[in-house]
């Protein structure tokens, strides 16, 4: 195996060291730092808290649902880490980690789902994807279930789809519109790096 970039290490031993924390303090974990909906109460009168919009994506639901995020963060983290440079890719996961507890908190606001604690990197991880798929549009990538070969292009127009079909379908527990979200800020990041629209000419550039 190669060895992983410094970010994308950091951020597999942060979400298994979350996990692992997690098995020991229980609730109480979730409690003060999942990101729970603004003016709702959480468990033992915990609720919305500033730092939630962060630490939220260091915890995660299940093994299932770590194993999965840790493995697109080494699909896609060590590409696009080595393509942006370990600066650029801390601003990028700060940037689609925010944008996708926002989006949450809004919609939450807006009733769109029941309120409950929202876990997880996902939002860094579809924002990854898309980033990977913007940059290396025609890369052929596999499918893991199926096992099916396609262009990266088309894999993310796959999971955006099936994000967007779920969340306005009751999203069964799981915060598809933060993943929407986590890749509005991802392509957010990547638009303003290459000085594009809704963006100026000015400022950093990227040469894809």
């Amino acid at each position: 195996m190669p060895r992983l970039p410094p970010a994308t290490l950091a951020l597999l031993w942060i979400i298994s060291g979350g996990y692992l924390l997690q098995l020991v303090a229980g609730d109480a974990l979730v409690r003060w730092f999942a990101l729970w909906p603004v003016g709702a109460e959480g468990w033992a009168g915990a609720g919305f808290l500033p730092w939630q919009l962060l630490t939220y994506a260091a915890l995660h639901g299940s093994f299932v649902h770590l194993f999965f995020n840790g493995l697109a963060l080494w699909m896609f983290g060590a590409v696009m880490e080595a393509s942006l440079g370990t600066r650029r890719f801390w601003q990028f996961t700060v940037a689609c980690v925010l944008a996708a507890g926002f989006t949450q908190l809004v919609l939450g606001m807006a009733g769109v789902f029941p309120p409950g604690p929202t876990l997880g990197i996902s939002g860094l991880t579809y924002g990854l994807l898309l980033a990977y798929g913007m940059t290396y549009p025609n890369q052929q990538v596999m499918l893991l279930i199926p096992p099916i070969p396609m262009k990266a292009k088309y894999l993310v127009l796959l999971f955006a789809g099936l994000s967007l079909f779920m969340g306005l379908s009751g999203g069964g527990g799981i915060a598809h519109f933060a993943h929407l979200g986590g890749m509005l800020g991802g392509w957010l990041m990547i638009r303003y790096w290459r000085g594009q629209p809704p963006f100026g000419r000015r400022g950093p550039r990227l040469v894809r």
